[in-house]
């Protein structure tokens, strides 16, 4: 699995679209899109910010990355 993969299952597992989390998130859905297919990693600021979104852990959030 990868950082996107996890953003897009806490996603879907909160029913949000990828335009209602990135409401959320205060950025583009073209963003979101970005993370969840790993063109874009998001910076620290942002995945503190989904972490409050989802109401989850740090831990949760990178559960299962792959090593690079």
């Amino acid at each position: 699995m990868t950082l996107g993969d996890n953003i897009k299952y806490f996603r879907k597992l909160n029913g949000m679209s990828q335009q209602a989390f990135a409401e959320k998130m205060q950025t583009t859905q073209q963003r979101v899109s970005e993370w969840e297919r790993g063109k874009v990693e998001p910076s620290l600021y942002n995945l503190m910010r989904m972490l409050k979104v989802f109401s989850i852990t740090f831990e949760e959030l990178t559960e299962g990355l792959e090593e690079k």
